[in-house]
């Protein structure tokens, strides 16, 4: 069955193997553990190197093509958080400040679903278009809208954290500076320029990325043993809310004129959920909400159904929307 097929397919990645041998040792409590300067390393390179070849795919593109792309990805940017937000206050039952981080956390990227739809999609033959990257950077303000609407609703608009210092934070975040720095660098970038970096930022990605899933297949463990903390609606909800997202980005990006792999990523990017960026932004602008949920439900619940079972839904549902 394709189904089947595509489904061992991703699970017989090498980069998916990596996150699953991180989650076994994590659940046998392995004395296996990246230092944290690696980590940090390691997503500064994968970032960066993305940021680099997209902005070598966008100098080669049409901005006629790539501005339908700009504007369902700001639709999405404002839908999902707002989607999220309703759902965990009204069916959940979640306070303001809980509502508003799951709202930042999935209305955000998760940049290791994105790297392993990128790699999926160039496995499958299909690869997507190189500026997504573009895309991953403008959803990262979607922790802004969710924060704004925590003010709002808690009735904080002459108080608290000030609108702009938000988006300061979220500029000097190190996604969106070292994924529009890179794309800056190789949209500039001649050909004799790029064959001198090229092996660097693109010989060595896929290396790179198995450590960075190896770690965060360890990360994940630990949160799945906190299935506690966010309870049934939770676990629900952490499958359910990527695989609606999931499709609705397949479906626009196809909209818009994406090939499969581009529609399949762009879909991957809408499923995911924050665990790097949100979670600092929610710590200092929302300190009442409680990680416990947004973390175990993001890192713990989404992102591995994403790693494992979510990449090929989508792709799958891309592939016959396409057909």
């Amino acid at each position: 069955m394709p189904g089947i097929d595509l489904l061992l397919t991703n699970l017989l990645q090498p980069i998916v193997l990596a996150f699953l041998l991180g989650a076994v040792a994590g659940f046998v409590k392995s004395e296996l553990e990246l230092p944290e300067a690696v980590i940090k390393l390691l997503a500064i390179y994968l970032l960066f190197s993305l940021g680099i070849t997209g902005g070598r795919e966008l100098a080669k593109a049409e901005m006629g093509a790539v501005l339908p792309l700009i504007g369902v990805t700001l639709f999405m940017t404002f839908a999902i958080p707002s989607v999220v937000y309703l759902v965990t206050r009204r069916l959940g039952g979640f306070d303001i400040s809980n509502a508003a981080a799951l709202a930042a956390h999935y209305g955000s990227v998760s940049t290791a679903t994105f790297f392993a739809s990128m790699a999926f999609a160039t496995a499958m033959s299909t690869p997507a278009e190189g500026y997504m990257a573009a895309m991953v950077a403008l959803m990262e303000f979607g922790v802004i809208y969710s924060l704004a609407i925590a003010r709002v609703a808690m009735g904080r608009a002459g108080g608290g954290v000030h609108m702009g210092e938000l988006f300061m934070n979220v500029i000097r975040g190190r996604g969106i500076l070292l994924l529009l720095g890179g794309m800056t660098i190789g949209y500039l970038a001649t050909d004799a320029q790029w064959k001198q970096i090229q092996p660097f930022y693109e010989g060595l990605f896929r290396g790179m990325l198995m450590l960075f899933l190896l770690e965060m297949g360890i990360t994940a463990a630990r949160q799945i043993k906190a299935f506690r903390a966010v309870g049934p609606f939770m676990l629900g909800f952490g499958i359910a809310m990527p695989v609606v997202n999931g499709l609705v980005g397949v479906t626009l990006g196809h909209a818009v004129g994406l090939g499969v792999g581009g529609a399949f990523v762009f879909g991957a990017i809408c499923a995911s959920a924050s665990f790097i960026d949100a979670p600092a932004a929610c710590r200092a602008s929302l300190p009442e909400a409680n990680p416990g949920i947004y973390l175990t439900s993001s890192l713990g619940v989404t992102l591995p159904f994403n790693l494992l079972i979510g990449l090929p839904l989508y792709y799958q549902y891309a592939r016959w929307i396409s057909a």
